[in-house]
């Protein structure tokens, strides 16, 4: 298999360091009681990059596994829970919601903006009578950015559980879980964390605990039930075989984060200038505000055909960005610059490739995108 620049909006680019680490002899993680101390270890700098008292826990099983385990773990029959939406993975909570016996309200924002907190400060002044509520940080379909720190304190004011995706977030925009009130934050490996696919982050707050323990009917799933690991570290117990290696490399890929001090800045930078880029191309960005520093969301020209604009880069350049889904299906692409991928380097050669690749199927772009991204890296250090 050929080895390429992937620049999709997760999964990202590993390092060197994260492969070699997940490639290391392993024992049995089940028995094992040095793993214990490890993966305890693991959870605590996960802890510190998202600066919080909370206990955190790696879960097996890609991103979609969190959202469905924090639906799940806190839903019992009836239950009001109030959706947030103003994207596809924001309208996408619903589902689990109902899976669970939950019943859906929705809090519904303009798809191509932040949620309006304004609005929903004023929404919640009428109805507050949540369980909990769901939000997402950036909806990577459209690159949507909402401000969880205003939200999250919204909502906990009135007395509401919050439960945060910041799968497309997590490592490249500024998350802080206990000053923003978040109890559920969760995360996966494959985006801005840059370890392969296959796990999931999760900070769960003693609210969250509470409100679990306090459930009147049994959590309906194993796999999705947060309570099995509340003790897992007392008990020497895991609810499962934990995927070792896995689990090592994200240990590097954390010490990775730990390590970059200027990572944030480095998300805002590369994003900013992307988007500078794109723009003065002549190319229509997607959204109207809240634009995420990990992902930038471009409206595909009328007389581009996405599939063969997406082709023509992989085979030409060997570089692969994304197209988008669901009522964006062909009507954008995604560029990832999260984690590995948001670095000068990569970005230029994706912004040639592009520029180029647009140009090949009739389309010219009225700058130079490589240009005007360095320029405008340069004048913001």
């Amino acid at each position: 298999m050929k080895v390429s620049q992937i620049m999709t909006p997760g999964p990202t680019q590993v390092r060197e360091n994260v492969r070699i680490a997940r490639s290391l002899a392993t024992t049995n993680p089940d028995i094992d009681l040095q793993f214990y101390e490890f993966y305890k270890e693991t959870c605590e700098k996960i802890s510190m990059f998202l600066k919080t008292s909370n206990q955190v826990r790696i879960l097996s099983g890609e991103g979609i596994l969190g959202l469905e385990a924090a639906c799940a773990s806190l839903t019992e029959t009836h239950d009001r829970v109030l959706v947030i939406d103003n994207g596809i993975f924001g309208e996408g909570f619903a589902d689990f919601v109902k899976m669970y016996g939950g019943e859906v309200v929705f809090f519904k924002g303009n798809r191509k903006c932040a949620i309006d907190t304004l609005a929903l400060e004023k929404f919640l002044e009428k109805d507050h009578d949540f369980k909990y509520a769901t939000v997402v940080h950036c909806d990577t379909p459209s690159g949507i950015l909402n401000d969880i720190n205003k939200i999250c304190h919204l909502l906990k004011n009135k007395g509401i559980l919050t439960v945060v995706d910041s799968v497309a977030g997590m490592g490249g925009e500024d998350i802080r879980v206990d000053e923003w009130k978040i109890d559920i934050a969760l995360g996966a490996s494959q985006k801005c964390i840059s370890a392969p696919a296959g796990l999931t982050l999760i900070s769960i707050s003693e609210d969250a605990f509470k409100l679990m323990d306090q459930r009147t009917t049994p959590i309906a799933s194993y796999y999705c039930n947060l309570l099995i690991w509340k003790d897992y570290y007392e008990n020497k117990w895991f609810p499962y075989t934990p995927p070792i290696s896995d689990i090592v490399g994200l240990r590097q890929a954390i010490d990775n984060i730990l390590e970059d001090k200027s990572m944030i800045q480095r998300h805002e930078l590369i994003g900013k200038a992307t988007r500078k880029a794109v723009t003065e191309a002549g190319l229509n960005l997607h959204i109207n505000n809240g634009y995420s520093n990990t992902v930038t969301v471009i409206e595909i020209p009328k007389s581009i055909n996405d599939k063969e604009l997406l082709r023509h880069m992989i085979d030409e350049f060997n570089v692969f960005i994304s197209g988008s889904f669901g009522y964006l299906q062909g009507k954008v692409i995604r560029i990832g610059h999260m984690g590995e991928n948001a670095r000068k380097d990569k970005m230029a050669y994706t912004l040639l490739a592009l520029q180029n690749s647009l140009k090949a199927l009739g389309f010219e772009c009225e700058k130079n995108m490589v240009e005007v991204f360095l320029k405008e890296l340069h004048n913001n250090l």
